[in-house]
């Protein structure tokens, strides 16, 4: 199984894998779109989330950083001017240091993150789409601006008229990346964001071609529940974008590279609508509250016809 996620949802979905899939069966890729150096580290907010929600650390009312995590770095370092508006805890900024510290001995991204995920008795495989730079870019009605400062900084406020993947198209999928798109024969793409989550990994070069000749089933799962985001602000972007802001509008994103196509019951009456793009629609119970929901989820995905457990 090869699952394409990014921030908290995806890492609610790969969860539900990991538990039911060994850790040779299973390969998660993760934007890297929404990295940033901030205070002179790397950080990578969305290989985090899915490393710490694997790990068992995540905190759970938010979803990303750790659990119990305290915040007494970055009220000092408001006291001292700094720009500290990006929520980093003490026990992560850890994670960033020694992040940052391997990629300035020449470590690759892919072998940082293998690294890190080892030390926090992490088993399945998480892998960064890219080794090289990705930025993703909000086009809005105040200017460009880079994917965190449009969604933590402004909270994602201002008008969003369209987003770039900088660097995207002359990055290369990781070697991990290439390795899992070859050798798996079931890909998921995970409940993320399509614009800002998923969009970077299937923007990097041959990504989506890979996809669209990928020698197995493929399986999608909408992010969108009767109009409404599971997270995050899909809904407003892809409206002022002048998409159809539903699980219609993310199916039509991915015809080409789905198969099934998984919607909450509240979404039936568009499955037509889907099937007609080519895929199969699959009615499911698709919010995942709790971790028995996201096992039942997985599991769902892992019975569809053509998927062998």
């Amino acid at each position: 199984m090869l699952a394409l996620a990014g921030g908290v949802g995806g890492a609610k979905l790969a969860l539900g894998l990991a538990r039911v899939l060994p850790a040779d069966r299973l390969t998660v890729v993760v934007n890297t779109g929404d990295d940033e150096v901030f205070h002179g580290l790397h950080v990578s907010p969305d290989l985090d989330t899915v490393m710490y929600t694997l790990a068992g650390l995540a905190n759970p009312e938010t979803g990303w950083g750790l659990a119990g995590d305290t915040f007494n770095s970055l009220a000092m370092l408001r006291q001292l001017g700094s720009d500290a508006w990006f929520n980093l805890g003490d026990r992560d900024l850890a994670t960033h240091i020694r992040r940052t510290q391997l990629l300035n001995q020449g470590v690759t991204l892919s072998q940082v993150t293998a690294s890190l995920s080892r030390a926090l008795g992490v088993d399945h495989g998480i892998i960064p789409m890219s080794d090289d730079p990705v930025r993703t870019v909000v086009a809005t009605n105040e200017g460009d601006l880079p994917m965190q400062e449009y969604f933590v900084k402004r909270q994602a406020e201002p008008v969003a008229t369209g987003i770039s993947y900088c660097g995207a198209q002359s990055a290369e999928p990781s070697p991990g990346f290439v390795d899992a798109i070859n050798q798996a024969n079931r890909l998921v793409l995970c409940p993320s964001n399509p614009s800002l989550s998923l969009g970077p990994i299937l923007a990097v070069n041959g990504v989506r071609r890979h996809l669209e000749t990928f020698n197995g089933l493929r399986v999608a799962v909408s992010p969108i529940v009767a109009g409404a985001a599971l997270r995050g602000p899909a809904v407003k972007i892809m409206a002022e974008l002048g998409e159809d802001p539903s699980c219609l509008g993310v199916a039509r994103q991915y015809a080409g590279i789905c198969d099934y196509f998984l919607i909450d019951h509240q979404d039936a009456s568009l499955a037509p609508a889907i099937e007609d793009l080519g895929m199969a629609v699959v009615v499911a119970s698709i919010i995942m509250s709790t971790e028995y929901d996201k096992v039942a989820l997985a599991q769902e995905i892992l019975d569809l016809p053509g998927v062998v457990a």
